[in-house]
């Protein structure tokens, strides 16, 4: 996956802009996406008879929707624009990009003073949604038809499902890291064995955040021998609030590695480094960050987001997913460009897959695995 090299300065501009790049598109030499064949005005079989009584009531909402997401725009372009074709009477998806945990915040400070224009939820907080979707009159019950052709992890909590099942990865730079770590285990033998070259130079997401606290957390309970490992590479290690800051610093060289890095944001800036960059998927556990969508209960156009998460989860919506740099879960997505959980499982094995939970965390053991965990990092 390679493409024609750029300067470490185009990096920083590319990420500054977009974060998550798409894995298409300028001079490349890198395999183009082929087009996602989208199949207007039909349904799979298996949808229930009266799904053409959904798209009327949808007709009737006036062809609008408004997404809540913190996924950015590159990676919900090609959901969008699909979308779009399966239905050509819908003219305007706005796409409002927050934070993680902020958006739910937004809905219920916007229904307690009136109403929110959400329609369609997008988050990877797994702990925010269990604490979200816990409260009264916040997800709207809806049981997609495609729950039967996904599997069983494809409902998070009732009524959120997942949309992509995204890959934790460790992010090298190949000038610096002679050899290539497999593990969380071997990463912490090779940064062990030479503190003074490694202090500082390896990163991992803050655990404050929402995202670093889900990641790391899923890593130590799926697999509780990782904390030996943490005692060694912790000490040397500096947080960072987001993706796009590790991966920049690590093409930069400011860092040698980052541990517990979304495969999502990273696989472009492999594709573009010509092999400065890599990525290896934790033999010893890989953590894999499910990316929950529902509707809101307010909904103010709740038919066409029903069209939008069942489009989200089908075949053709998949695809789509994984053109934006997701990594789609659905059997029979593959192709030149597509990113996929299968890819995952082949390398490291169904049984080194760590799947996070949607499941509320309770205060007191937040903070006790915090204090451990900070313990290490001598925050």
């Amino acid at each position: 996956m390679t493409r024609t090299h750029r300067s470490a300065t185009a990096f920083v501009l590319a990420l500054t802009l977009g974060g998550a790049l798409t894995a298409c598109g300028g001079d490349s030499d890198a395999p183009e996406v082929a087009e996602n064949k989208i199949v207007a005005g039909e349904q799979p079989a298996y949808y229930p008879a009266d799904y053409d009584a959904l798209i009327e009531e949808a007709r009737k909402e006036g062809g609008k929707l408004t997404v809540y997401s913190n996924l950015g725009d590159e990676n919900m372009a090609p959901v969008v624009r699909d979308f779009k074709k399966k239905y050509d009477w819908i003219k305007t998806v706005s796409v409002n990009e927050l934070d993680s945990d902020e958006l739910f915040q937004k809905v219920l400070s916007e229904n307690a003073a009136g109403s929110s224009p959400a329609d369609v939820l997008i988050s990877s907080a797994a702990s925010a949604w269990a604490n979200f979707s816990a409260r009264e009159n916040t997800v709207l019950e809806y049981q997609s038809p495609e729950l039967s052709e996904l599997g069983e992890s494809a409902e998070l909590l009732p009524s959120v499902y997942s949309m992509s099942q995204d890959p934790m990865t460790i992010a090298y730079n190949t000038a610096l890291m002679e050899k290539p770590p497999t593990g969380i285990a071997d990463l912490a033998e090779i940064v062990s064995a030479d503190e003074g070259k490694f202090k500082n130079k390896v990163t991992v997401r803050d655990p404050e955040g929402s995202f670093g606290f889900t990641v790391t957390r899923a890593l130590t309970e799926g697999n509780p021998e990782a904390w030996d490992s943490l005692e060694k590479i912790l000490p040397l290690t500096r947080p960072e609030t987001s993706s796009g800051t590790q991966l920049e610093k690590i093409v930069a060289g400011e860092y040698t590695a980052g541990f517990l890095i979304s495969a999502s944001p990273a696989y472009p800036v492999v594709e573009d480094s010509a092999g400065l960059v890599k990525i290896v998927f934790p033999e010893d556990g890989t953590v894999v960050l499910p990316r929950g969508i529902g509707v809101a209960a307010e909904a103010p156009h709740p038919a066409t987001s029903k069209l939008f998460l069942d489009f989200a989860l089908s075949e053709e919506g998949q695809r789509a997913v994984a053109e934006g740099g997701l990594a789609s879960y659905r059997e029979g997505v593959e192709g030149e460009g597509l990113h996929t959980y299968q890819e995952v499982v082949d390398e490291v094995g169904e049984d080194k897959i760590i799947l996070v939970d949607y499941a509320a965390v309770a205060k007191n053991d937040a903070d006790a695995w915090l204090d451990r965990f900070n313990g290490l990092l001598k925050k």
